[in-house]
């Protein structure tokens, strides 16, 4: 009995390439492919709030984050601070959420781009871009039928399991921001003024 190979996930013209070069091929992968909303054409920037928001945290931490078994979206870098998209609304509930998991008196580095946000639109190939260019470490995946996106997951994937869930990945990133502050005081260290730069443009 034939066996049948079912047909690749993606097509050559999926890729950011068949869009041609340049900024606004760019824009156009991410409009067309994803689903999200750009601005601006050199940098492309991508706005929150409509299909995702972003956790922001500095990249120490987040390396240690990303070597924990935590489900996360589409993971960027930018610099010194690090991006974990995820669903909308998640930028509003961040407050609450530290406050909850009794991390609100202590603070910890992380902070969160919602409704009205920007961040730099990184290549759509991981690790792809200049030295110091906003770079995917996780790409996110483009959709693969046509139709909108449901505007939670787009991104993420093709279902609702996909997604992160929000508290244990605010709860893993706290205790990862808390943990790069508490080595920087014991060791004598100060952050850089390059670690509080944020993704955003305003």
């Amino acid at each position: 009995m034939a066996l049948t190979v079912p047909p690749p996930r993606s097509s050559p013209d999926t890729g950011p390439d068949s869009f041609g070069p340049g900024p606004a091929a760019l824009a156009r992968w991410y409009e067309r492919k994803l689903g999200w909303a750009t601005e601006g054409r050199a940098p492309v920037r991508l706005l929150t709030g409509i299909r995702f928001d972003v956790l922001e945290l500095p990249a120490e931490a987040g390396r240690a984050l990303l070597r924990r078994p935590v489900r996360t979206g589409p993971v960027l870098l930018r610099g010194d601070r690090m991006g974990l998209l995820v669903a909308p609304g998640g930028a509003e509930e961040l407050p609450g959420l530290l406050d909850w998991l009794e991390w609100g008196p202590v603070a910890p580095d992380l902070t969160a781009l919602g409704a009205g946000g920007r961040i730099t639109a990184p290549s759509p190939r991981a690790g792809a871009g200049s030295p110091g260019a906003a770079l995917w470490l996780r790409p996110p995946e483009p959709r693969l039928a046509p139709g909108p996106a449901l505007p939670a997951l787009a991104g993420f994937g093709s279902s609702g399991e996909d997604a992160p869930d929000l508290v244990r990945l605010v709860d893993a990133a706290a205790t990862e921001c808390h943990r790069v502050r508490l080595s920087h005081a014991r060791g004598g260290l100060r952050n850089g003024s390059t670690s509080d730069q944020p993704l955003a443009f305003s």
